[in-house]
């Protein structure tokens, strides 16, 4: 924003100053009022008193009526927008009576007005943009919210519902229970089978919580890593294979145990215009994303085990092998799908909206992501007309001096550099800059000094495609060839100092609404990537909170059922269910966004519940504290999933649970045997998450296999405990 600020004041100094060195410097107070108005103070009275100034330097001074376009374009910017043609015709009366030429005179005051409006509107616009980027992305995470909450009460709400009903109709019909039992541990089963699903399907549009697991194991393992991210997300399904050869790479470097330093890098083709294009001009760019992993702990060319993966059927590639420097590389690129490709979650067979890996059509991809792009649709015309207006102005100016027989001629070489200039708004093209530069040299012999004005159309875009460092020097090259040629064709020294100004003039106008147009565009784009980020983020928490919270809801649901139905469906494991059923649902109302706080202590209780329930013996070392209610919800997390772990990942006999306090904060450990060995987990996503959330407290997570035991401690840095009354 200030760089567009900092334009505007430039080239207004630019114009005001064209007065200045005519003998006006009553054009400084004109130009201080005009940044006035560009801060947005804008009062009747400053209304009125630049009207004093300009028609004072007009009529009294004798100034050139030009100076009497500010006035106008201040007009344009206010409600009085109807009284800006009256400024206009008037400036056309005053030079008529002085006898001078009243077309020429009329044309630069509609210049001036069109460059002070379209320059003050672009800054306004990009000041909007730039302020409602958070609440774009608000909106856009609502939105989020809104699908999650339909799509999940639609399945797996309806299950949860099912199981209640089920427990409810058991307990009021206990004659027909081991039937309706039967039933609602069915419904369990696929529900939690649903929910595992759809937490991998919202994790698979990203590579985020992979790379956050790559580097807690790395340093678990002591192991030096850096993470070079490049890439934009969201990547659709291919985040989920290139997830999976991250996972399988890392746990190779870890197994082995030789390395010293792994690098995780990602990238995309066309990132020089990744973050200023829109994402369906990526989509449509169809761009690949390559990752590369590199470890200095190999002594073979042996690969890792990516057996199963097909990224060739996904129109993606692998390799592996050393590089020349003896360090093993993995490299897997994968074409980017749309960015929206990924779609909610169905259970096959039902009827929905398919597949979970289906592609959306392009309709449904833009309901999918509500970003709009009206204000960047209008700026980016209110830029191109103001833009169009100035040079055709420019250019009936510079045919208005020229003879009759040289006007056809010299109107087909003006239209030919609009058409360039024109084009310039949509990037750097070096082929129209030289085009450019013979249609602003050549004709000058022809066409005698009226052509050295359209040097100052060269150098607009000489600014805008190169780096100031050049373009400055560039720049002033060319106003040198105006000032020598004017020289050449002996014109008076002060019709010459008006050419070169005018040349500097109007490339700084060209430039700043061609730099302005783009400053936009980029703000839109960045609007679009927060937006985009923040539905990422939505989507991996939602993940998240499948996992953690209703997967371990469900998975005690169904434990508790196939308890019951050992035992010939007891009443207490019924009520059991319904209870844990309710508390799915609240579950399932955290994961669509509503914020649902747990305790530590409930879920000490629950998980000594459910081990023994099991068959499990537990042992548990609580220390009641008084902590933040995000560091509660943190760890209860934890233990829901080190819980389900012990029961999906072991045949455990005992398990422990323990807190420890101290100055240095708080650590949680669970501690179960019954590991099987050579059945370590290489990869989980269970892991990622709580790693993810740990990480937002400053926290880590470590987990270790010794012998039969699976060992997994939660540490966070929390200021000493205070022990809780």
């Amino acid at each position: 924003m200030r760089l567009a600020r900092v334009i505007v004041v430039v080239v207004l100094a630019a114009l005001a100053s064209v007065y200045v060195v005519a003998g006006a410097p009553i054009a400084l107070a004109v130009f201080g009022v005009q940044v006035l108005y560009l801060l947005k103070l804008r009062k009747w009275w400053l209304l009125a008193a630049q009207a004093v100034l300009v028609y004072t330097a007009s009529v009294a001074g004798g100034v050139s009526t030009g100076i009497l376009g500010f006035l106008a374009g201040s007009l344009l910017l206010t409600r009085a927008r109807v009284l800006a043609p009256l400024v206009v015709v008037s400036a056309a009366l005053i030079d008529a009576a002085r006898g001078g030429a009243t077309a020429d005179a009329t044309i630069t005051v509609v210049l001036v007005s069109l460059v002070v409006f379209g320059l003050t509107r672009l800054v306004e616009r990009a000041g909007e943009m730039h302020g409602a980027r958070l609440s774009l992305a608000a909106a856009a995470v609502a939105a989020e919210r809104l699908r999650l909450a339909a799509e999940l009460n639609d399945g797996l709400g309806r299950s949860l519902e099912v199981i209640v009903e089920g427990g409810r109709r058991a307990l009021a019909e206990p004659f027909g229970a081991a039937e309706v039992l039967a039933s609602v541990t069915a419904t369990a089963r696929a529900a939690l089978t649903d929910a595992r699903a759809a937490s991998a399907n919202y994790r698979a549009t990203s590579l985020a919580p992979e790379l956050v697991t790559a580097r807690a194991m790395l340093d678990a393992a002591g192991i030096a890593v850096e993470v070079r991210g490049g890439h934009t997300e969201p990547l659709g399904p291919g985040g989920a294979l290139l997830a999976s050869v991250l996972r399988e790479a890392v746990t190779d470097v870890v197994r082995r145990g030789t390395a010293r330093l792994c690098v995780i890098e990602t990238s995309e083709q066309g990132d020089e215009r990744g973050a200023t294009e829109t994402s369906e001009q990526r989509d449509k760019r169809g761009s690949t994303v390559r990752l590369r992993v590199v470890d200095d702990g190999h002594r073979t060319a042996e690969a890792p085990d990516f057996d199963g993966l097909r990224l060739e059927e996904a129109g993606g590639t692998l390799t592996t092998g050393l590089s020349p420097t003896g360090r093993f590389v993995v490299e897997a690129t994968l074409p980017r799908g749309p960015s929206t490709e990924t779609v909610p979650f169905t259970r096959p067979g039902e009827t929905g909206t398919g597949d979970a890996r289906a592609p959306r059509s392009p309709a449904d991809r833009r309901r999918r992501w509500p970003l709009p792009k009206l204000a960047h649709e209008a700026s980016y015309a209110v830029s191109v007309t103001v833009l169009a207006a100035v040079l055709v102005g420019f250019s009936v100016k510079a045919l208005l001096q020229l003879p009759g027989a040289l006007v056809v001629p010299a109107a087909a070489c003006l239209a030919v550099i609009v058409v360039m200039q024109l084009r310039s708004v949509n990037g750097r093209h070096m082929a129209a800059l030289g085009v450019m530069a013979v249609l602003t040299y050549a004709p000058v012999p022809v066409f005698g000094p009226v052509w050295l004005g359209v040097a100052g159309f060269l150098a607009g875009p000489v600014l805008l495609a190169f780096p100031w460092r050049a373009a400055w020097p560039m720049v002033v090259a060319i106003l040198a060839t105006v000032a020598g040629a004017g020289m050449l064709f002996g014109l008076p020294a002060p019709v010459l100092a008006n050419s070169t100004i005018s040349a500097l003039v109007t490339g700084l106008v060209v430039y700043a609404l061609l730099r302005l147009a783009q400053i936009v565009k980029e703000l839109q784009a960045a609007r679009e990537s927060l937006a985009r980020s923040a539905i990422v983020e939505e989507r991996l928490r939602a993940a998240r909170d499948l996992h953690d919270l209703l997967g371990h809801s469900l998975a005690a649901i169904l434990l508790t059922c196939e308890l019951a139905r050992r035992l010939k469906c007891p009443r207490e494991r019924i009520e059991e269910i319904v209870a844990m059923a309710e508390g799915a649902r609240a579950d399932l109302r955290s994961v669509s966004g509503e914020q649902r706080e747990l305790s530590l202590t409930a879920e000490v209780e629950s998980a000594r519940t459910v081990l023994s329930a099991a068959g499990i013996r537990v042992t548990v070392e609580p220390i009641e504290l008084n902590l933040p209610a995000e560091v509660e919800t943190v760890l209860g997390t934890v233990l829901r999933e080190a819980v389900t772990n012990v029961l999906r990942h072991s045949e455990a006999r005992h398990c422990a649970i323990t807190m420890r306090a101290d100055e240095s904060g708080l650590r949680l450990r669970v501690r179960n045997d019954g590991v099987s060995a050579g059945k370590t987990r290489r990869g989980s996503s269970g892991i990622g998450n709580l790693t993810t959330r740990l990480a937002a407290l400053d926290g880590r997570l470590i987990s270790h296999v010794d012998g039969d035991r699976f060992t997994l401690d939660a540490c966070v840095p929390h200021p000493a405990p205070v022990p809780a009354r």
